[in-house]
This record gives structure tokens, sequence and C-alpha cells, in this order.
């Protein structure tokens, strides 16, 4: 029998060591099982392609784990970049956020956008106009507790945490399941005489995020669904919202409420000050992006549709964690409105058209890591919110002042003739001595907003490529908190100038007489300078224009001889005009030999063809 045993040992062992072997199937069943701690651990055993580096990277992103997810993407950039999706342009520019790579991701970020954006100077700007500055505290002693979602409560707080080690664990980040908790906060902003909360509301799958009513008898809650149910080719438990009630001392009477679905999740409620309104998150379909914010009307023991909050306030990416305080302004967290990196907080007051454009709430509030969970009490004069700025999810709390910088000037800046706004443009500000005061490249809204001085005379610019820079002027008063509204409008240049022309490539060109050079000669001529003068009065017109000199060939002689010829020709047209006054720094010339014929006719070209491919052409760079 002894034997025996040692046998079964024995064939059992290489079994169990295959099971556990990694392979590309077993990483991708835990990375679609949203495992990532242990399909990381795999993938990373694995030989190294395109989809087990991006599968790494998102299984370190989606736990926050920056550091981590920073040499799978950068791998992926360098050797896979042309099969990339979009989305992943995203998240590595958000991973290099979080660690303060401000360059690198602003490149992958305005690659992703489409326009550029500067973050720091985002950030600098930001610090000027927002209305408050902050105090934080964190409110643990320790940095590992992973707390989020506080609420106000009496004269408690009620947070979520997976601080029950007894809880089952979470695969996606390894983690106890989340439970709610109360606590006191003592004169020092810490947690104190923490407890479980309910017994009625807390059970084995998460809990987080409760909203309690004005008289403290009902609360909303957010609960996973304890049943996963197929969508497509996943298997998924959804978020839920709960409703309950406080009977004699106990809570009860716990029901899902009739807008939560077994197909899409619904989060992060919270209730108004009237009780009349319930905020959430979710992903339900027909929305803007991954999550947004709505809104439903408490009727009764019912509620309204859904109502999304549009997109003034969503994005394409998260919007999540809404608070209302009791003047209806809404703070949220987004990933999507330009931040520092990962969610940031966010403040839009609601006016009688909706809510208005959301304001980044600026640094001490907001970080490079995860942002979120924010409220506020008038009557106390304090607020919470959670962060993993020191690599887990903690409390912290603020006392907040107002901003004494905070006289602003702002608008948007929108091309002149067709309306449509621009984003990536810069706008820069000076003041009556033309010393610049700030300077912004503006995001997707086209927006720009810059801390101004009362009583003073400032110039406020915008600039981009291919558009003639536009200068307004104007004076702030005694009141310099008053907003200063300046829509800029800027012409490009081809709408100004008739020999400015955007051709079929998506390149804009000046169109000029023809410059002819005697054969084999790269001299100019009297018709080329003719020719370039026209071209030295534009570029003193416009300052800011930058261009390209190309210089073709016809096909004549060999290639390489053609090559060195065309750069003589265009490196000649270049010093003819630094000669006459032009910056060489904002010119640049280039041989094309006979690579771009305008007519391919091979060695049979006639003499016409030939002059027709002979050609300098000036592309507009800037």
């Amino acid at each position: 029998m002894k034997n025996l045993f040692f046998l079964i040992i024995i064939i059992l062992t290489p079994l169990t060591i295959l099971a556990q072997r990694p392979t590309v199937k077993r990483a991708d069943k835990l990375f679609a099982q949203k495992s990532y701690v242990e399909a990381a651990k795999m993938y990373k055993a694995l030989k190294s392609d395109a989809h087990i580096l991006q599968n790494l990277g998102d299984s370190y992103y989606y736990n926050h784990q920056m550091e981590l997810a920073r040499p799978p993407y950068t791998f992926l950039f360098t050797e896979y970049k042309d099969s990339i999706k979009p989305e992943v342009y995203f998240r590595f520019a958000q991973t290099l956020l979080a660690i303060k790579n401000y360059e690198k991701a602003d490149e992958i970020m305005s690659e992703y956008l489409g326009y550029e954006i500067d973050t720091r100077k985002f950030i600098e700007n930001l610090n000027n106009i927002v209305p408050y500055v902050y105090e934080l505290k964190r409110m643990t002693p320790t940095n590992s507790t992973g707390d989020f979602g506080i609420s106000f409560y009496g004269e408690k707080v009620v947070f979520s945490s997976p601080r029950n080690a007894e809880n089952p664990i979470y695969k996606w980040n390894g983690k106890p399941y989340l439970d709610l908790y109360e606590a006191s906060v003592d004169l020092n902003e810490q947690l104190i005489d923490i407890t479980p909360f309910s017994e009625e509301i807390n059970t084995k799958t998460h809990e987080s995020n409760a909203t309690f009513s004005k008289d403290g008898k009902t609360m909303y809650f957010s609960r996973t669904n304890h049943e996963r149910v197929k969508i497509g080719d996943e298997k998924i438990a959804t978020v839920k919202i709960f409703k309950a009630e406080l009977v004699d001392s106990v809570w009860t009477n716990v029901v899902e409420t009739s807008f939560s679905s077994d197909t899409y999740s619904v989060q992060h409620p919270y209730l108004n000050s009237d009780n009349s309104k319930l905020y959430f998150s979710s992903d339900m379909p027909g929305g803007f992006g991954s999550f947004d914010i709505y809104s439903v009307d408490i009727i009764g023991d019912g509620f309204s549709e859904p109502k999304n909050l549009g997109e003034t306030i969503n994005t394409a990416h998260r919007e999540q964690f809404p608070f209302v305080d009791d003047n209806e302004t809404l703070y949220f967290a987004s990933d999507g409105h330009q931040g520092m990196g990962g969610l940031d907080i966010f403040m839009s007051q609601l006016r009688n058209q909706g809510f208005v454009k959301p304001l980044n709430l600026g640094e001490t509030i907001n970080s490079e890591a995860d942002d979120f969970g924010f409220v506020y009490s008038e009557i106390l004069e304090k607020g919470y919110l959670a962060s993993n700025r020191e690599g887990a999810d903690n409390l912290y709390a603020f006392k907040r002042m107002d901003n004494e910088r905070r006289f602003i000037v702002e608008g948007d800046v929108r091309d002149k003739h067709t309306k449509k706004l621009l984003p990536g443009t810069t706008v820069t500000l000076f003041d009556e001595n033309d010393i610049l005061v700030g300077e912004m490249v503006v995001g997707l809204n086209a927006e720009y907003v810059f801390n101004t001085k009362p009583n003073t005379k400032y110039k406020i610019e915008g600039h981009r490529a291919l558009y003639i820079p536009t200068i307004e002027e104007f004076y702030t008063d005694d009141d310099g908190r008053l907003v200063f509204s300046i829509e800029l409008e800027i012409e490009s240049y081809d709408d100004a100038e008739s020999i400015v022309v955007t051709k079929d490539d998506g390149y804009t060109y000046i169109e000029l007489e023809n410059i002819y050079f005697d054969l084999n000669q790269w001299d100019i001529k009297p018709q080329a300078a003719r020719t370039l003068d026209v071209l030295v009065d534009l570029l003193n017109k416009y300052p800011r224009m930058e261009i390209q000199l190309g210089a073709h060939t016809d096909s004549r002689a060999s290639e390489e001889y053609n090559l060195r010829l065309s750069n003589r020709r265009a490196n000649a047209t270049l010093e003819y005009l630094v000669e006459n006054g032009i910056d060489r720094n904002r010119l640049k010339s280039k041989g094309f030999g006979e690579t771009k014929p305008l007519v391919a006719c091979g060695g049979n070209c006639s003499e016409a063809e030939h002059s027709i491919n002979r050609r300098c052409e000036f592309l507009i760079l800037k």
C-alpha cells in the first residue's frame, strides 16, 4: 500500500507541473477572467510578442502598477508600433504620466489625440486659476489599507475597504473583497473606532460607496452581482446599486434599484442634498465612453429613467465617483479630461443650460496617480478623498481655502471662417511690457484660461501651424475675479493668401512661378530672384511661418548626380533667402533628385516633360 501511495505521487507530480506550465492560452484565459495578478505572472514567463507585451502591460495597468507596466508598453511601442490599437496609446500615455515622464507622455498622448498637449504648462497654469487651495492629510498611519469611497454618516464616516482578511480573494488584484466600515475621525483627522458596517449590508462579495439621506434612514450603495452573466465571450459580474432602510436601528429592506442590470454596471451612487436625485456612474449602452455619469430622479419609491449628464461632463474614457454639494456643483473623477495622470478630480457648476465645462482641481488634490471619491461638508468646512499616490488606495482629509491668485481671462480658439474649434493651438499671454505671463496648448475643447491681475493691460495671442497668428488686447478692472471671455479667431494661410494652396496630399504649399536653373548649375538667375523676392515678402509678412525648400531634377543623369545637384539648388535657394533677411532657423532645404517626378515618363520624356519635373517646391511647415 505504501509503495502504491508513492507510485501515485510519482505519476501525479509531472501532471501538476504540466498544469502549471505557462502557456499563452492559459495566460489569455486568466486575462479574460480579469485575474490580472496571475495573468501577469504567466505572461512574464512567456516569450514576448505584441500580444503578450500588450496584455502584460495591461495587467499591470489595470492594477495601477505603472512602474511595472512601463517596460512592456515601451517594448511594444518600440518593436510593434504599427500594430498598436489607439486605446493602448492612451494607456501608455497614462502610464508615463503616472511616473512623471511628461515629455514622452505628451508625445504619445498627442499622437493619440491628433493635436499637441503640454502637461507641464497645463499644471503650471492650472495652479493659478483653481478657486481653492488645499491642505491634505492621510487618515491612517500606514500606507497599505486600500480604503476609499468615504461618505459622511452623521458624526461618523462610512468607507469601503478590503481590510477583512477572512473575505474571499478578488482575483483582479489579489486582495480580499470589499466591505463597508464605519469610523469616527479624531482631531488629527485620523480614523478611529473602526468597525464593520451592518451585517445586513456586508456580504461575501464587494460592497462600497455608501450614500445616506439627510435623516440617515435611507442609504444607497454599490454591490457586485453574486452571479456571473455571459456577455459575448466573457462571463462577468456587474456592479449594482442597492437601497436599504434603517428600521429600529437595523438596516433592512435591502433591494436592488430598478435601473441596475445584469448586463452592465451601475455604481458609485451619491444622493443630493434634498434627496430628490441620485447620481451614479455606469457603462450602460448609449453612453460616450467607458463609464459615464448619470442621474435619476427619485419619485416616491421609484426612479425616473437614467439621464446621461452629456458630453460636457462625459468623455470616451472614465467618469466616476460623482458628488454634488449643497449648491449643486458636481465633483467627479475622470481620466478623459486633461489631467495630471490617472483619475483626476474635477468640478462643474450647474447653470441654466446644465453643467458647465469641468475644471481640474489642480495639484495637491490631484496627483500623477488616481485621485477620486471627493466629498465635502460646508458645515464642517472639510472634506475627504481617496488616492493611490502613495502606491495603495488611502483616504485623505482636506481643508480648503480661497485661492487669492485667482484672477482669470478665458476663451476658446476657432477657425476664423469655419468657426470650428482648434485643439492643439498655442495661446500665450503677455503684459503691457510684452513680458510673457503664461502659455498653454489648448485641449480638445480648445479653451484657454489664464491668471491675470486687476487694472492691467494684457495682450493674448493664438498661433498654430499653417495659421496666421492672431493678437487681442484687453484691460482688467478693479474686480480681478471677473472672467474675461475672449474668442480668438485665427485664419489659415490658404484662406488668407491666394498663392498658398493645400493639395490632395494634405500638405500646404506656396505656389510661385517655377525657378529655372541652367543645365548642371545651381546659381540663382535674375528670373529666379524675382520669384524668390515674392517669397521673401510673404515670409516677412508672416514672421512665424517656416518652410521647406524642395528641389527636383529631371532624369537625364544618374540618380546620385541628380541628388547632389538638387541638394545644391535647394541650398542655393535657401542662401538667397537668408541673404535677403530671412532667419535661417525658419528654413529647411532638401534635394529630392529625380525621385518625385510630376510626370512619370521614365527614359522617354519630352523636353517639356523634363522641364515640368525640374522644379522647386515651397512646403509650409509651420
